[in-house]
């Protein structure tokens, strides 16, 4: 008999952030600017093609396990909206597979960010609520990132 299982789960996020739509936009769309606010830090190594049909990948260890992140561009509206389906591994062990949509409405000068996140989480490997909280910690980052600009400008 096989321990194999599926959970699934969708969650939502929203943040306001004191920055424009297109700006919000840009820093998902450039490598540079995505590589300071996305994934564990440290060690990582990462490709991004933006555009529909494009990829990303990401690897990154983190306390001795290899993780890598691969993703497909499903959807992109420029300012507004980005889809992607995307698999988490860790140590070659396929952990989840997820499909995502950001969505950025303009609310003043600034932005509303819209994060759903509808995943299977396989055979025990992570939980919705591990990816939930990692996901909260990504978009505060986002924020402070964001935030920093504002102060450059």
């Amino acid at each position: 008999m096989s321990n194999r299982s599926a959970t699934h789960s969708t969650f939502v996020i929203e943040r306001t952030f004191d920055a424009s739509p297109a700006r919000v936009f840009a820093a998902w769309a450039d490598l540079n600017e995505k590589r300071r606010w996305w994934g564990p830090g440290g060690e990582q190594e990462g490709e991004l093609d933006f555009r529909e049909g494009g990829r990303e990948h990401f690897k990154a260890t983190v306390e001795g396990a290899m993780y890598s992140y691969d993703a497909c561009y499903e959807d992109i509206v420029a300012g507004e909206r980005i889809v992607y389906t995307y698999n988490m591994h860790r140590d070659g062990v396929r952990m989840s597979v997820s499909v995502t949509t950001v969505e950025l409405l303009a609310d003043g000068a600034g932005t509303h960010l819209r994060y759903t996140e509808q995943g299977v989480f396989l055979d025990g490997e992570d939980t919705p609520q591990l990816r939930e909280h990692g996901t909260r910690e990504l978009l505060d980052k986002l924020g402070d990132v964001l935030a920093q600009g504002a102060a450059r400008a």
